[in-house]
């Protein structure tokens, strides 16, 4: 019997587990044994197979012939992924320039949320960053602030899960110094307008942003299929 008040085991090794997938922590092939993750994270491997099941759940785990491994997509599934990422993240500001709901009160975007990232992206664009693991958290932060930001967290927890299961792709292709520029210049950019009460165009400006990186993504990760392809096609 779990104390009230207290989180019980397989809650916490769930959403610690879910963090590391999230931030490259744990190697996309790197199998997921009961027995190791419970000696990482100090539990027995009761919570560790809880959480597994429930990441398995969220299509964040996959199970193979050999056990349990991070979740990788298929090229077919980054399309599918990345055009959920526009329906989840267009709703957000959508829910701000949408119809009134029935009580008569507009929603609102938190401001101070959006101040904070914009002050965030413009120091960056003073010192851009080098390409790295941190610089993709900080992307994915920033999308998942703003979507939060419009009111409704549920939205938010369901674009982290988009986000992680783009990470193994991601991951291996760090965006180079150009496409920082242009990623931060996108992101102060959306949020000025968001600040300047111009949700429209943050929305316009945040849809070509999106599938901008959905483009690279797909093109990059059809020619390098292509080449493992043609790499099979000849001997050393």
């Amino acid at each position: 019997m779990t104390r009230r008040g207290r989180v019980p085991l397989g809650e916490q090794v769930y959403h610690q587990l879910r963090h590391d997938l999230a931030s490259g922590a744990v190697v996309p092939t790197e199998r997921l044994s009961e027995e190791r993750l419970a000696g990482a994270y100090g539990v027995s491997r009761t919570p560790v197979r809880e959480a597994l099941t429930r990441l398995q759940a969220d299509g964040l785990v996959q199970r193979h012939p050999d056990g349990l491994y991070p979740y990788r997509p298929r090229l077919e599934d980054l399309d599918d992924l990345f055009e959920l990422r526009v329906t989840l993240e267009a709703r957000g500001i959508q829910r701000v320039t949408g119809p009134r709901p029935a009580s008569g009160a507009r929603r609102a975007h938190d401001l101070d949320e959006v101040r904070a990232q914009l002050r965030h992206w413009r120091r960056l664009r003073d010192a851009p960053p080098t390409p790295s693991l941190s610089l993709l958290t900080e992307d994915e932060r920033f999308h998942t602030t703003l979507l939060a930001a419009a009111g409704n967290h549920a939205l938010a927890e369901a674009l982290t899960s988009v986000h992680v299961r783009l990470r193994p792709v991601r991951i291996l292709d760090l965006p180079t110094p150009d496409r920082i520029t242009h990623m931060i210049a996108e992101h102060i950019t959306i949020a000025e307008h968001l600040l300047a009460g111009e949700p429209e165009t943050a929305l316009s400006v945040l849809i070509a942003h999106i599938e901008s990186s959905r483009a690279h993504v797909l093109t990059r990760t059809g020619h390098a299929l292509e080449m493992a392809e043609l790499g099979r096609a000849v001997r050393d």
